[in-house]
């Protein structure tokens, strides 16, 4: 199963997920226009939940489309999983 990524803002182009210890976020840039600005394209990062630590970017990052996006993530849950299964 899938990240369950939900909107966080109403006004900007950000979601987000936790799953098992970590959390995910996807966010729209553009070079100009409301919201982050940088590369266009879905960036998706992320983070121990419970650990004061700085955001990872996601390999491939930015995406064109969400669902690009949305998938890397999942990509990276699984990764994640397999490393603490080997703990």
């Amino acid at each position: 199963m899938g990240l369950q990524f939900h909107r966080s803002l109403e006004n900007m182009e950000i979601w987000s997920a936790n799953c098992d210890g970590f959390s995910f976020v996807i966010s729209f840039e553009s070079v100009s226009g409301p919201g982050f600005h940088g590369r266009p394209g879905y960036l998706a990062t992320w983070r121990p939940l419970y650990e004061n630590r700085g955001a990872i970017k996601v390999s491939g990052s930015p995406f064109r489309t969400f669902s690009e996006a949305e998938e890397a993530c999942d990509k990276v849950v699984e990764h994640l999983a397999a490393l603490t299964e080997l703990r």
